[in-house]
Order: C-alpha cells, then sequence, then structure tokens
C-alpha cells in the first residue's frame, strides 16, 4: 500500500483550515444580535471540522472569544493568541492552546493572531479588528466580513483596504454564508 492510499484508508485526506474570527471587544458594547452571530459562526466551524483561531484577551470578552466558547461547546479546536508572556486570560475559558506570543496588544500580536490563519472573518470592530484585517490584507489573507454590525467590518464590505486591490473584502450577512465563504476563499 502506498502513502496515499494509506493516508485515505486512516482519514487524513485534508488539512483542517484555521479560521481566524476577528471582532469588537466587548467594551464597545456590541449587541445581542452580533453575539447570536458569533455563537453560531463558532458552532458551524466546529461542526466544519476546522479550526478556530481567536485573539484571546486578558481585560474582558470578546466577539471572539464568544466564538470560541461555542466552538468548544460543539466539540471543535480551538486556538487562543495571546499578548505578554503569561498564560492568564479574561474569564474561565480556556482555548484548547493558548499560545501567548510575548508581544502586547497594539504592539504586534496582531502580526501572530493573523498570520496563524488561513482566513479570518471579521465581525464589528473597533481599531484592533482593523489593525488585523489590515494585517491581513498586506499578507493576502481573505478577509469575509459581516456588514451587519457596523464597526470596520461593515465599512469595509465588499471593497479593497486600498487601490492596489490585492484582495476584495467579501461581504457577508449570515454566519451559514461567512463559513461558506471562507472555505471557498482558501480553496
Amino acid at each position: 500500500m502506498n502513502i496515499e492510499e494509506n493516508i485515505r484508508k486512516v482519514g487524513y485526506i485534508m488539512k483542517k483550515i484555521q479560521i481566524g474570527v476577528m471582532g469588537s471587544a466587548a467594551d464597545l458594547n456590541y449587541g445581542e444580535d452580533a453575539e447570536e452571530f458569533a455563537k453560531k459562526i463558532g458552532e458551524l466551524i466546529a461542526k466544519s471540522g476546522n479550526i478556530l483561531v481567536y485573539g484571546a484577551e486578558k481585560e474582558y470578552s470578546s466577539l471572539s472569544t464568544i466564538a470560541a466558547i461555542e466552538a468548544k461547546n460543539n466539540g471543535g479546536i480551538t486556538v487562543g493568541i495571546t499578548g505578554g508572556k503569561d498564560k492568564e486570560v479574561y474569564g474561565e475559558f480556556r482555548p484548547d492552546i493558548l499560545i501567548p506570543c510575548g508581544l502586547e496588544i497594539g504592539g504586534g500580536r496582531e502580526f501572530t493572531l493573523v498570520l496563524s490563519c488561513d482566513v479570518i472573518i471579521a465581525i464589528s470592530g473597533g481599531s484592533g479588528t482593523l489593525t488585523e484585517m489590515a494585517i491581513a490584507y498586506q499578507a493576502g489573507i481573505p478577509i469575509i466580513t459581516v456588514s451587519n454590525f457596523g464597526g470596520w467590518a461593515s465599512k469595509l464590505s465588499n471593497s479593497f483596504m486600498d487601490d492596489r486591490k490585492r484582495i476584495k473584502c467579501i461581504e457577508v450577512t449570515t454566519p451559514e454564508e461567512a463559513l461558506e465563504e471562507a472555505l471557498r476563499s482558501v480553496k
């Protein structure tokens, strides 16, 4: 039996896609509708068999953390990138893998976070999400933007981030569309 046949027999046919979920932190006072969207996208990523990557905050919750909790509740794999050198994060939830990148939020953590992703989904978002989207744009990582909840994701939906027109932010309005476009953009 050759290696390819053995891989198929064991079931290792496809690499899991690392899907970043970026979005507003709790201090931006997002609504319940944005929370429900985050929960649903977390559930869908878990059920798709892929990996949810997010910025594990130290000070407060976020839409990204809500998505990660729901992914974990549905048997998914979660990877949290946190700033600094310690493994302390806000709240009781711990991802399957927690990576303290040694860099601070707003001072480099975003590079490690975004470059760990094959695609990102942005929900609402303030300056941190904007930074993450800009890094993804520069790195050629597909950006899925949810246009329903305001913030930078809505402002940049269906547009390019600059006149270079490297990649267009793909606008979606439902969690199902977000996952579908994320998977399509990577393949």
